[in-house]
C-alpha cells in the first residue's frame, strides 16, 4: 500500500484482487480513518469471506489455579494475589456432561483449557481419555489448550479426537517480555508450529488493553496472518483485582471496534472471534457481528462476562446471522 486509499478501496483491493496486508505496509489509515468507514469495509470483507456464518466455541476451565506463569494479567497466575479458585483436574464426566450440554445447545466446538506451563503426566493421561471419550460418544468439534506442551503431545491429542488447538500469542513480539517473563514469544510461536505439524487447527490472538501501543497491536495482526492463522481471539483486559494490572483503564469501545475492524482488513480469511471483555462493546457485541467479527467464545464462563449460549443464538437471529 504504497499511496493513501479510503478504508472502502482497500477493502474492494482485499475482495476482488486477493490483496493480503503485509508488514512494511503502511498502516496509518487504520488509526486515521473514520471508525464508521473502517467498519464499514470490515463488515464488507466478513461478508464476503464469511458469509453469514458466526462460529460458537465453548470452554470449560479444566485444571485452575496455582500456574507457575507469570502472566500479569492472568488471575490463576501464582505470582499474582487474586481470590481465583484453584483445583485439580476436573472428573472425567463432569467435563463430557458439561460438552454434551453445549452440544445440544447447537455449539459448533467445546474446549479444555487449564492452567499450568504444559499439562503433563497424570493429568494429560487424563485429559487424553476424556478427549477419547467425546470423540466416541459426542458429535462437537474438540479444542484443547494447555500450555507449551512438546511435539508428541500434539500427535497425542490428534488421535483422541482434538481438532484445534488453543495458545495465544497475547500481544506483539515486542511488548510481551513486559508483559511475561516466564516463558518468551518464541516458545508461543514453537508450540504453534507444533500444533499445525500435527495437523490441528490453531486458534491464536491475545489480550488488548495491556499497555500497549497501537503499534503493537497492529503487529500482532501481522504477525497473526504471517502465520497464517484461522482462528483469532480478541479479548479486552478485563482487570482483576490482585494482579499487576489490576489499575489498568479498560478499553474504549471505539478503540475496541476499531481493533477488530482492522484485524479483519489484515485476516480477511480469518474467523475474528470476540472473547473476554465483550461487555465493553455495543450491545455485548451485537454491532461487532456485521463489521468484523465472525465468531465468539459464548456460554457462563470465567471471563466473557454478559453472555449465554441462548442469548447469542437470539441475537444472530436478529441480524440474520447463523453458526450453521
Amino acid at each position: 500500500m504504497s499511496e493513501k486509499i479510503t478504508p472502502a478501496r482497500l477493502a474492494d483491493k482485499i475482495i476482488n484482487e486477493g490483496y493480503l496486508i503485509k508488514r512494511g505496509d503502511d498502516l496509518s489509515i487504520f488509526l486515521e480513518a473514520d471508525l464508521a468507514e473502517l467498519e464499514e469495509g470490515a463488515g464488507r470483507i466478513q461478508k464476503y469471506f464469511c458469509g453469514n456464518h458466526v462460529d460458537m466455541c465453548t470452554i470449560i476451565n479444566g485444571k485452575s489455579g496455582k500456574c507457575p506463569e507469570n502472566c500479569k494479567y492472568c488471575a490463576q497466575s501464582a505470582h499474582n494475589h487474586t481470590s481465583c479458585e484453584t483445583y485439580d483436574f476436573l472428573p472425567k464426566e463432569e467435563i463430557i456432561a458439561t460438552a454434551k450440554h453445549n452440544q445440544e445447545a447447537g455449539v459448533n466446538r467445546f474446549a479444555i483449557v487449564t492452567a499450568g506451563r504444559a499439562l503433563v503426566g497424570e493429568d494429560f493421561e487424563k485429559a487424553l481419555d476424556t478427549f477419547r471419550d467425546m470423540r466416541d460418544n459426542l458429535s462437537i468439534n474438540l479444542c484443547a489448550s494447555m500450555g507449551l506442551l512438546n511435539q508428541e503431545q500434539f500427535y497425542q491429542l490428534r488421535d483422541a479426537g482434538v481438532t484445534s488447538y488453543h495458545n495465544n500469542i497475547e500481544t506483539s513480539r515486542s511488548f510481551f517480555p513486559r508483559i511475561c517473563t516466564t516463558h518468551t514469544f518464541e516458545d508461543k510461536l514453537r508450540t504453534i508450529s507444533y500444533a499445525k505439524n500435527a495437523g490441528l487447527c490453531v486458534c491464536s490472538g491475545g489480550i488488548i488493553g495491556l499497555g500497549e501501543s497501537w503499534a503493537d497491536r497492529l503487529d500482532m495482526a501481522i504477525t497473526l496472518s504471517e502465520m497464517e492463522i484461522t482462528s483469532i481471539p480478541l479479548n479486552f483486559l478485563q482487570p482483576i483485582p490482585g494482579s499487576p494490572l489490576e489499575n489498568m483503564p479498560s478499553v474504549s469501545s471505539d478503540d475496541a471496534m476499531r481493533t477488530i475492524a482492522f484485524f479483519r482488513y489484515i485476516n480477511p480469511e480469518a474467523n475474528i472471534r470476540l472473547g473476554a471483555g465483550r461487555n465493553l462493546l455495543p450491545g455485548c457485541g451485537k454491532t461487532a457481528f456485521t463489521t468484523g467479527a465472525s465468531a465468539t467464545i459464548t456460554g457462563d464462563m470465567l471471563t466473557t462476562s454478559g453472555t449465554t449460549i441462548a442469548g447469542d443464538f437470539a441475537m444472530l437471529a436478529e441480524l440474520g446471522l447463523t453458526n450453521k
